[in-house]
């Protein structure tokens, strides 16, 4: 089963095969073949939503089976329709990554080790072995809500053994089957993790620790992060409010300028790419495989690329076990069609896709063959245009 949220936690939608539907006390359990909906682990709770008119209220994870729990039992198997409930997930990853920054302040300022981390419906609580004072509990909030504000990035890492010994990790590693998954925040943190979290720990918003009380020789941490933090402090002091808002518009400003900067640097790339990239007949064919980054870049990429006229782009991407193609050419280039090709070539990669002369896109569940499928797409290329 591939695991959907492992490789782009902001994916809302998507597509799947019922492969499976167990009957359990009259609820039905759902096997899918992919599936975007993070199951009960780790201390974090299970998405909700819905495939097609099934409500999931439950997900759970069981021999390397993930099972969507439903009262009603689903009609359409093939390509059904699922949603998650995205409030509930972009509030589990601000907690989640909240919970990362505070285990790590109070560390690295006080060596107290996180024993166990509970996200609940209301508010989240983390156990710690050590007896802190009400100023250093206060401290650690202001330094997790300095790092918040400092936009960090957040990475996914799945390094080798031999990587593994070099990496500077400050607890030890769980026993997993297959690839470890390590959650960093810049040199801020580095562990073992399961879970969604944000792309940068700007997302997370803030963090408010409301209570602390000793808890089997340590302290019980009960804290809130994010839209919880937010209605918390509206209800408890107006000035807070006008401090989100600062931070809402600051959050909003740094995100625009962001996105600014990005489109200039894809300016200067989309230029460097069309100048190395081989001529036949003046077109230039720009050939081009990334991994792991959001499909988006290479729809952006690609339009790009084709506002320059003889143009033709052929991009490809390696995500987890799938793949994905977007062939688009500039608007003068009438020797072959994109859909033509692409229909041709996501065959390859046992995909579908489609789109029109100028532009089309598609995905496949294999990722192994990309490079041949895009070497088959060039030699088709330039059969058309010799």
């Amino acid at each position: 089963m591939s695991k959907l949220y492992d490789a782009n936690p902001y994916q809302k939608n998507f597509i799947a095969e019922v492969v499976d539907v167990v009957e359990k006390d009259s609820t039905y359990h759902i096997v899918l073949d992919q599936t975007a909906f993070y199951p009960e682990s780790g201390g974090q709770p299970a998405d909700t939503g819905f495939i097609e008119d099934c409500e999931i209220t439950y997900v759970y994870e069981e021999n390397d089976r993930i099972y969507h729990v439903s009262h009603k039992k689903p009609i359409k198997i093939h390509k059904a329709k699922c949603h998650i409930n995205w409030h509930r997930r972009f509030d589990h990853m601000q907690h989640h990554m909240a919970q990362h920054l505070l285990s790590a302040c109070l560390f690295e300022d006080y060596q107290a080790k996180t024993l166990s981390f509970h996200l609940g419906q209301e508010t989240c609580t983390l156990d710690i072995d050590l007896v802190l004072l009400r100023g250093q509990l206060t401290q650690a909030e202001a330094r997790v809500n300095a790092l918040i504000q400092d936009n960090l990035e957040i990475t996914i890492l799945y390094p080798t053994k031999q990587e593994l010994k070099k990496l500077p990790l400050k607890s030890p590693l769980p026993k997993v089957n297959g690839p470890l998954r390590l959650v960093q925040v810049e040199d801020i943190d580095l562990s073992a993790c399961c879970g969604t979290h944000p792309r940068s720990t700007l997302e997370v918003g803030l963090i408010k620790i409301l209570k602390f009380e000793k808890h089997k020789g340590g302290l019980r941490l009960t804290f809130v992060a994010g839209s919880r933090a937010i209605r918390t402090l509206q209800a408890n002091d107006a000035t807070y409010v006008e401090q989100i808002d600062l931070l809402r518009k600051e959050c909003s400003r740094l995100q625009n300028e962001s996105r600014q900067l990005k489109d200039i640097v894809l300016d200067y790339e989309v230029q460097d790419m069309i100048a190395a990239a081989p001529q036949m007949h003046d077109i230039h064919i720009v050939q081009k495989i990334y991994e792991d980054v959001d499909p988006k870049v290479l729809q952006a990429t690609g339009s790009k690329l084709v506002k320059t006229p003889n143009v033709i782009a052929l991009l490809g991407l390696k995500c987890d076990k799938t793949s994905h193609l977007c062939f688009m050419c500039s608007s003068n280039v009438k020797q072959v069609s994109m859909n033509t090709l692409l229909k041709d070539s996501i065959t390859l990669l046992d995909g579908r896709g489609g789109g029109t002369d100028s532009s089309a896109q598609g995905g496949g569940k294999s990722a192994s063959n990309l490079e041949s499928a895009l070497e088959y797409t060039l030699m088709k290329v330039k059969a058309a245009l010799s």
